[in-house]
């Protein structure tokens, strides 16, 4: 692998960035960052990706392209958080979300979550995983954490999110701590807009900084920073990723953290729209970002990579900074990018798929109520649920062939209906006639806060004297909405995982251990 001191100043800037590109095949504008402008470091998305054989394929491709023309293995990077922040193919074991996991009281499901997603990540190359995340969710509107936290307390998100970091971590997967200083108590996602927390430093003291605290005692090796304004403590209007005061003076400084510290992307509108992404790159830097991500657009890193180099060439950034950066980078590859072949047998083995199942039952929550058990074909069961639909730009596409109501239906051979996302009272009025001949309705939601016909749907089914199951397929503090006497499900997340394992629940063969308290 080559040194540092065998690398131009391009060479070295490249090191400091993570892109990536729109298809499932290398695409020429990436060739061309990687062969001219030496850029080290890739990001997966599930565009990228069709199934096991082909990621491993890929990776390995990438991984030539980036020993060819930079000397130096690239860290090759993925969100694969579990539940709604999943990348990994259909054929791969995927774990249920932060929230999920942490509902089942168990913190050794956590560690078994990340020793699994470690296992498979590494059997394909991928070497470098984008979480856990440690926000403390203390906020119930914010609308891109939620259930992709731990939980609304602090012993809660340090206990579990250092179980799923170290469970990375021992199976050999680089992992990066999201997002500092914290993200939980926003009501603005980053990815469209600029979110402003009025908290002074000894306030988050006392609340977000704590997980961050304590995953570095317990050997954090990244840490992302968040694009989030904090008037309170940086006075001069750029957020935490640009901010010298959060990132060098609170992040490594205050709170002694030697590893390394990485940028969310910088083509999320918080930077792009109110800074520009390539200005945006250079001042992470100066404020003490090690590796800094964009994650779609590699014209937009040659722009960046070009204000960097006149940056360094005006005496505007001191080419130390970039040295030490790339000393760590250099550091961690030595230790996590390795070069193997693919071991397509370990992806989806079924060691993993039968963990994974075990562990997705025990996450499922009983919220409120009894369950009343549904029996295949007794004819007296009505399921209803709405598609979903991509509720921010952290989750990856929605399958819209997934219908909770088809498959709950299709499986129990009873009657379903499909609603609309925000159901309108010409089709509530239309549900409520055909929910006339059955004793149960048993409803998805999702984000039917946002989406009130869903809730006003549930009220006049419950007004019917109509037995109602409710189970939220996202946020469980849609039920805290829902007023009357029925039984309130949490299940976390849109996906197949999650309606297989609601299945022994409904069926009543499996009673649910989970908890997780909202205010009802």
């Amino acid at each position: 692998m080559k040194t540092i001191e065998q690398m131009s100043l391009r060479e070295k800037i490249g090191q400091m960035f993570v892109t990536g590109f729109p298809s499932t095949e290398i695409s020429p504008e990436l060739k061309e960052v990687i062969e001219q402008y030496k850029i080290g470091n890739i990001i997966l998305f599930s565009h990228n990706i069709s199934n096991k054989y082909q990621l491993g394929r890929l990776v390995a491709e990438l991984q030539q392209w980036f020993t060819t023309h930079t000397g130096i293995p690239g860290f090759i990077t993925i969100d694969q958080e579990g539940g709604r922040v999943t990348r990994m193919p259909k054929d791969a074991t995927n774990v249920a979300g932060a929230m999920a996991i942490a509902s089942s009281g168990r913190p050794e499901n956590a560690y078994a979550a990340g020793r699994i997603t470690a296992r498979e990540l590494k059997a394909l190359g991928i070497n470098f995983n984008l979480a856990p995340v440690m926000d403390v969710t203390s906020n119930a509107l914010n609308p891109v954490i939620n259930v992709r936290s731990y939980g609304d307390s602090v012993e809660t998100v340090s206990q579990y999110g250092i179980q799923m970091m170290k469970g990375l971590l021992d199976g050999g997967v680089m992992s990066s701590l999201k997002h500092f200083p914290g993200h939980g108590d926003t009501d603005v996602d980053s990815h469209i807009g600029l979110p402003v927390i009025n908290k002074t430093v000894e306030e988050l003291e006392q609340l977000e900084l704590l997980p961050f605290k304590a995953a570095i005692g317990q050997g954090a090796q990244a840490i992302m920073s968040a694009h989030i304004l904090f008037p309170q403590i940086e006075g001069s209007g750029v957020p935490g990723t640009m901010s010298y005061t959060i990132i060098t003076e609170l992040l490594k400084e205050k709170l002694g953290f030697q590893g390394l510290v990485v940028s969310d992307c910088l083509e999320m509108d918080a930077i792009k729209r109110y800074y520009g992404t390539a200005k945006g790159a250079l001042e992470a830097i100066k404020a003490g970002i090690d590796l800094v991500f964009i994650s779609h657009t590699p014209a937009t890193v040659k722009e960046a990579v070009h204000l960097i180099e006149e940056a360094v060439a005006a005496g505007d950034l001191d080419e130390a900074v970039i040295d030490a950066a790339v000393a760590k980078i250099l550091a961690y590859k030595a230790r996590y990018a390795d070069i193997g072949e693919p071991d397509y047998g370990i992806v989806g083995c079924g060691v993993h798929r039968r963990a994974n199942e075990l562990m997705r039952t025990e996450t499922i929550c009983l919220i409120k109520g009894e369950i009343e058990p549904v029996q295949a074909g007794d004819g007296q069961v009505l399921f209803m649920g709405s598609y979903a639909y991509r509720t921010d730009l952290a989750s990856s596409s929605m399958n819209q062939e997934l219908s909770f109501s088809r498959y709950m239906g299709e499986h129990f051979a009873a009657a379903y209906e499909l609603i609309s996302i925000d159901p309108d009272e010409e089709q509530i009025n239309t549900v409520l006639q055909k929910a006339e001949g059955y004793k149960h309705v048993v409803i998805g939601l999702f984000n039917a806060r946002e989406n009130t016909g869903q809730l006003a749907l549930v009220q006049k089914l419950l007004a019917a004297n109509c037995k109602v199951t409710a189970i939220t397929l996202g946020r469980p503090y849609d039920l805290a909405l829902i007023e009357g006497g029925f039984c309130g499900i949490a299940a976390f997340e849109y996906t197949l995982d999650a309606f297989k394992s609601l299945i022994p629940i409904l069926n009543g063969e499996v009673t649910p251990a989970a908890s997780i308290t909202i205010q009802l």
